[in-house]
């Protein structure tokens, strides 16, 4: 039997006329929860995405998810990486995979874009913001995205899904977290609506042009769906605004003005501007997507107490848990000013 990295080979030839030279598989370095590599040939750059080898549940590493809103979002004319071409069967690689282009361009992993001229960061997260609200404003029926998630009520749906997580992963008592439990579905906004969601846009997610302050294109859409747009952009600021540098790479605690970086206040009006919704960004989103955050690196505690943690850095990152919900508290109890 031939190896996977020649049947890959044999597979990306024949599907895609053209090709020179031999492929060079790179496994491509990071947290990916999907395995991706860098496929390359004389005279194509190509990505592959492929499902994990070995059991996962069936809900998750949907690659074929991941494919599908894609294609969907670059025909109407969203800055993802072109797609080619999705593989279902495990006979050429393993499991299931899809292929897209490779794009030029930068990636930062700290959101205070260290690494960039200050003169373009302000620049650079107002193309985020433009970003996000031009996701949130794609027609998701035209599209064809409309089965890609449930319809209505997304923050109860949010509440419940990450209060039942939190009771599955708490090993010992977090007060904060839940205080959170008890507030979140007493304080429900009254407005509800439905849009693509990214599920984790963030600088971190985002390639810039090589030297220009504008995205290429938008990456890890493993976690999108159909939602409201605010938790979308309420994940965004928390990463941002609501992380130290040295928790998460954020930029809470710095002068935004003497590192050429935004307010919250200016990004989330960039984001305004460019969207066609009346929904302004609320204690709750910030609350909703703080929590989340919380019970999941409580998750990430738990497994590295068990020693099955799969992240080198679990539990660093799972010491965050209690910090996030008690900024969340912290919030609540302040005067609601963002």
């Amino acid at each position: 039997m031939t190896n996977p990295t020649k049947r890959l080979e044999q597979f990306l030839r024949s599907e895609i006329p053209g090709l020179s030279g031999d492929l060079r598989l790179e496994p491509v370095a990071g947290g990916q929860s999907n395995p991706t590599f860098f496929a390359n040939f004389d005279n194509r750059r190509l990505v592959v995405r492929k499902k994990p080898d070995g059991p996962v549940l069936p809900s998750a590493h949907a690659v074929d998810r991941e494919f599908r809103v894609l294609e969907a979002l670059g025909k109407v004319g969203i800055a993802v990486p072109p797609v080619l071409l999705y593989h279902e069967a495990g006979d050429v690689f393993g499991t299931s995979f899809y292929v897209m282009e490779r794009v030029d361009g930068r990636i930062f992993h700290d959101s205070q874009l260290a690494g960039a001229p200050k003169s373009e960061r302000f620049e650079m997260y107002r193309s985020a913001a433009r970003m996000l609200a031009a996701i949130h404003k794609v027609d998701f029926e035209q599209a064809g995205l409309s089965t890609f998630g449930k319809h209505g009520n997304f923050f109860s749906r949010q509440i419940a899904r990450w209060t039942h997580q939190w009771h599955l992963s708490k090993s010992h008592d977090l007060p904060e977290i839940d205080r959170l439990v008890e507030w979140l579905p007493a304080n429900l906004p009254a407005n509800d609506q439905t849009t693509v969601v990214h599920g984790d846009f963030r600088i971190g997610n985002l390639m810039f042009h090589p030297t220009e302050p504008r995205i290429v294109a938008v990456l890890d859409w493993e976690l999108s769906t159909l939602g409201h747009p605010m938790a979308d952009l309420a994940h965004t600021c928390i990463y941002s605004w609501y992380v130290t540098p040295g928790e998460y790479g954020g930029i809470l605690g710095l002068d935004f003005s003497d590192n050429g970086l935004p307010t919250l206040s200016e990004f989330s009006h960039a984001y305004y501007e460019a969207s066609s919704q009346s929904d302004r960004l609320e204690v709750f989103h910030i609350v909703l997507a703080l929590f989340r955050n919380a019970v999941i690196f409580q998750g990430i505690a738990s497994r590295a107490k068990a020693g099955n943690a799969a992240a080198q850095n679990a539990a660093a990152v799972g010491r965050l848990a209690p910090i996030f919900a008690r900024r969340a508290v912290n919030l609540i109890e302040s005067s609601g000013q963002l």
